[in-house]
């Protein structure tokens, strides 16, 4: 019998090890897995490389990981904000490396891990320092720049309901980035408000299918929680 579902948020990251990379779903904190982010600094894994879109909100969430200080590298399009002061300060002081990629290109470069694609062109970033030390090519009178894809060997995702084979449905904009991180990682741990039987999930719903998705961990609140996210 296939069962995804782990009892507890601690178990569910037990093995991120050292010097991983890990992506982190979420728009700001919309979508954002604050309690598989506050798991992991529990258990502590370190030097760790973290793909979000931005770098983290006020001292909560991802900025409490970075302000722990188990981050080597970010990959993320939006670093500096009104209340991104922790990984500011990170910054200027030479204790965290930056990878600085537009968002377009976060997305893509994401998508085509998944997809097994080996990289693309793209017009994005061309003439800028962000293109330095890539290839360039003109196509068509165009200049594209060629962007790898993003691996990963973990991904923490938020949804609104799962069932024990992985299915996920999500609520609303809290989406964004978790179905492409589901498929570009080797091992994708998936928060859920709640858990549902099997066949509860409309199968014109579902977003991201189990095959993506290695574990389950149900949080706190169930899907009432979701309608504050």
């Amino acid at each position: 019998m296939i069962d995804k579902t782990i009892e507890s948020l601690q178990a569910a990251v037990a093995d991120i090890h050292d010097g991983a990379t890990v992506m982190i779903g979420g728009f700001g904190n919309a979508g954002m897995p604050a309690q598989l982010i506050d798991a992991l600094i529990a258990q502590g894994a370190r030097d760790l490389t973290i793909v979000n879109n931005n770098a983290g909100n006020g001292e909560t969430g991802l900025a409490a990981l970075l302000k722990a200080g188990q981050v080597r590298k970010i990959i993320c399009s939006f670093p500096r904000q009104a209340d991104s002061y922790v990984f500011d300060e990170l910054y200027h002081a030479g204790k965290i490396e930056l990878e600085l990629t537009p968002q377009g290109n976060l997305a893509e470069r994401i998508r085509a891990a998944g997809a097994g694609i080996g990289g693309f062109f793209t017009p994005t970033g061309y003439g800028t320092l962000l293109a330095e030390g890539k290839e360039t090519r003109l196509i068509d009178g165009r200049h594209y720049v060629l962007e790898a894809p993003i691996h990963a060997d973990f991904a923490l995702i938020k949804a609104l309901r799962g069932d024990r084979w992985g299915n996920l449905i999500y609520r609303m904009t809290a989406r964004n980035f978790g179905p492409i991180m589901a498929m570009a990682a080797k091992c994708t741990i998936a928060q859920v408000s709640e858990i549902v039987p099997l066949g509860a999930l409309d199968p014109e719903a579902i977003v991201t299918p189990g095959i993506f998705v290695q574990r389950v961990v149900q949080t706190a609140g169930k899907a009432k929680q979701e309608a504050r996210a």
